[in-house]
């Protein structure tokens, strides 16, 4: 970036400085802050120390305060706000930000490969390998060689202004200096992370003010730029990778430079620039082969780097190929992310909780000597029922593995008997519930033991959780600490007292103003005039869940017309079997549940289903099942669409089921799916492709 003649000028421009304060001129100053910002957040080679820096940022400091008028937009001292931002504006990326495919193993690389040289009609393609880092999606504006606008992935359209957030970042130059020709306007793709060390010094700083830490860097990241306070914004240490140029226009009677003519150029450039672009992280690889060998060896040294990340992205690395490969409406048909397997850990099985559910369902936890996996902690870890813990023969003091599958979910793999001391203790499943010490049941055909008291305080406040939770009646403010306060005091009781709240208890409690009072009494009421299915929902039939509560409401007017139904009727709703249509009918049968109803009625709820305009479609008549972790779109978000466009969204694996859309880690419903000829299995990819066609498949 610099020559040494320049280092050496700017060096010996520090020593004076520092010992010769009465010399600092401004213009000469703000260079040697960029250029000591750039040496340590980019280059990750500081010339100097954190106080001396601070000196030399205070001296611009008071030259700037006494004149305002020589404040720059790209002075250092414009990376501090100055105020607290109320709210975040939504903005329009210049060009849309697309999601990435992701693969998780070699043959998903090769078929890949095979798609892009058919594409590019092409023998053996060249491409580009850089880390996929895990932290926050940001786009950066530049007009003129200077910052004018940083925001959010937000849906990919349009995200949330975040510009005085990321001027806190110090490894993003808030003007573009280390250029010979200038940029009439740019946007530009990267990833805002938190070092590991960052991430373990934030934490212990957190500690030693008794304040809870932060769960994992990439959380740390993503939660910090939407902070209101840029200054706390600027104490936790962010970083941020540049890795991708989506319009660039350069100033008038420039031409656009050789390196744009491919991703690794662009990366150089990006460099050359002074963002912190994998450059020297990036890997030009020819023919998939190969490309999957390296995707092996980098994930053995995933552990080594400085930061998080979560696999690696491989790029057609010319730019003429990419445009000739094109993309579909959710991603580029030149870039895959290669996801890296799940991380394990081995740990002790300490102790085990029995919890209660809404259904009575008694479900153990493991609590575990905490042990960080995938960048979080872990210390909890369900055990599903009795049999789940007799299968991996678990016993209280065990070693045992633990992995985050895809990433997300904790589960214990396996024990390791060869580790017992003798010490070890059989777990032993309660036989009467933790909670009222009633009885518990299981059914024949079940592995679930169940509290069927219906006195049992520990079902009625989950019930009460479950119905005011986000997919059921949506009532915002009732959150699962202020039910479980609320119970205690003896403000609720039941579901209808929800609606039956007395305002004038809740005053002065913690955390009520007067204004969160207003709120939670606005957001009763909007609740009772959620869409029927919700209500259906909320009412935490077994076995119910949304998509078949949506199914259910479909086929009636009011809801209690449920009670005349027969199971065999009910069975013939898409998406309701025996079991199912047992359960609706069994709780439709049962006095305290339709006594519940009428209340809730009497309190106003809507019971009324309204039909809406039939949606007619590509998908029209056809039913999809979901199974596995999605990747590319958040379930609701994939589910919608098929409504959107006049399909069904199923609940299980039948023979009314036309496709079953497999993600990753799927589970029995792929298993089960398999053995019916009728049902077509893809992938995400495909699903994404079949929705934007125009003919029924």
């Amino acid at each position: 970036m610099y020559n040494t003649s320049k280092l050496k000028s700017l060096q010996s421009l520090t020593t004076t400085y520092l010992s010769q304060p009465h010399k600092i001129e401004l213009g000469p100053l703000k260079e040697l802050l960029k250029f000591h910002e750039y040496q340590y957040y980019v280059a990750s080679e500081p010339f100097i120390s954190d106080f001396e820096y601070d000196q030399l940022y205070q001296h611009l400091i008071t030259i700037e305060s006494a004149n305002s008028s020589l404040i720059s937009k790209d002075s250092p001292s414009q990376r501090v706000g100055n105020s607290l931002n109320n709210s975040f504006e939504t903005v329009a990326h210049l060009v849309p930000m697309l999601s990435l495919e992701n693969s998780y193993n070699a043959e998903d690389l090769i078929d890949f490969d095979r798609k892009a040289k058919e594409g590019a009609s092409l023998e053996e393609i060249t491409y580009c390998v850089e880390p996929k880092f895990d932290g926050a999606s940001i786009s950066l504006l530049y007009e003129n060689d200077l910052l004018v606008r940083a925001c959010t992935r937000g849906d990919g359209v349009a995200g949330e202004d975040i510009t005085n957030n990321i001027k806190q970042i110090r490894s993003i130059p808030l003007s573009i200096p280390l250029l010979e020709n200038g940029i009439q306007q740019m946007e530009i793709r990267g990833e805002v992370i938190m070092s590991k060390k960052a991430f373990a010094d934030f934490n212990e700083k957190l500690k030693e003010k008794q304040i809870a830490t932060l769960a994992n860097p990439r959380n740390a990241a993503a939660g910090s730029l939407r902070m209101k306070d840029p200054k706390e914004v600027a104490s936790r240490n962010l970083d941020a990778f540049i890795y991708h140029i989506s319009y660039f226009l350069p100033a008038p009677k420039t031409t656009l430079s050789p390196l744009l003519s491919s991703h690794s150029g662009s990366l150089e450039l990006l460099w050359n620039m002074g963002f912190r672009s994998p450059q020297k992280e990036k890997k030009i690889i020819k023919g998939v082969e190969k490309v999957i060998s390296f995707c092996s060896e980098f994930e053995a040294q995933r552990d080594s780097l400085p930061y998080e990340i979560d696999g690696l992205v491989i790029k057609v690395n010319d730019f003429a190929l990419q445009e000739k490969l094109g993309m579909t409406s959710h991603h580029p048909r030149w870039a895959i992310a290669y996801k890296f397997k799940a991380r394990q850990a081995t740990t002790i099985l300490e102790s085990v909780e029995f919890q209660v559910g809404r259904t009575g369902a008694v479900t153990p936890v493991a609590k575990l000597k905490a042990v960080a996996l995938g960048g979080v902690t872990v210390s909890s870890i369900s055990m599903h029922n009795e049999e789940y813990i007799k299968e991996k023969d678990l016993r209280l003091g065990d070693t045992v593995i633990i992995e985050r599958a895809g990433d997300v979910i904790p589960q214990i793999v396996q024990s390791i008997p060869k580790l017992r001391t003798g010490k070890e203790k059989i777990i032993q499943f309660p036989t009467n519930c933790p909670v009222c010490n009633a009885l518990l049941e299981k059914e024949e055909a079940e592995a679930v033991w169940r509290c069927n008291s219906p006195l049992c305080t520990a079902q009625i406040i989950e019930r009460i959780i479950h119905f005011v939770s986000k997919d059921a009646m949506d009532i915002k403010s009732f959150g699962e600490a202020n039910i479980r306060k609320f119970y205690e005091l003896g403000l609720l009781t039941n579901i209808p007292s929800l609606y039956q709240l007395d305002f004038s208890k809740i005053t002065g409690l913690e955390g009520f103003g007067k204004k969160s009072i207003d709120n939670l009494n606005a957001a009763i009421e909007v609740s009772k005039t959620q869409p029927l299915y919700r209500l259906i929902y909320a009412l935490g039939i077994r076995f119910v869940g949304e998509t078949t509560a949506k199914t259910i409401a479909s086929h009636i007017q009011h809801i209690l017309d449920l009670k005349d139904f027969t199971e065999e009727q009910l069975q013939s709703f898409d998406d309701v079997g025996i079991k199912v249509a047992t359960s609706i009918y069994q709780f439709f049968h049962e006095p305290k549940n339709i006594e519940l109803i009428e209340s809730l009625e009497k309190l106003g709820l809507n019971m009324i289903q309204t039909n809406d305009t039939a949606v007619d479609g590509n998908l029209a008549g056809l039913n999809f099942l979901f199974t596995g972790t999605l990747t590319q779109l958040k379930r609701s978000e994939a589910e919608a669409m098929v409504e959107s466009r006049g399909g069904h969204i199923l609940g299980g694996v039948s023979s009314k089921l036309n496709y079953l859309v497999v993600g990753e880690d799927a589970g029995s419903k792929l298993e089960k799916a398999k053995k019916i000829a009728s049902i077509k299995i893809i992938s995400e990819a495909d699903f994404v492709e079949l929705i934007n066609s125009n003919s029924k498949s």
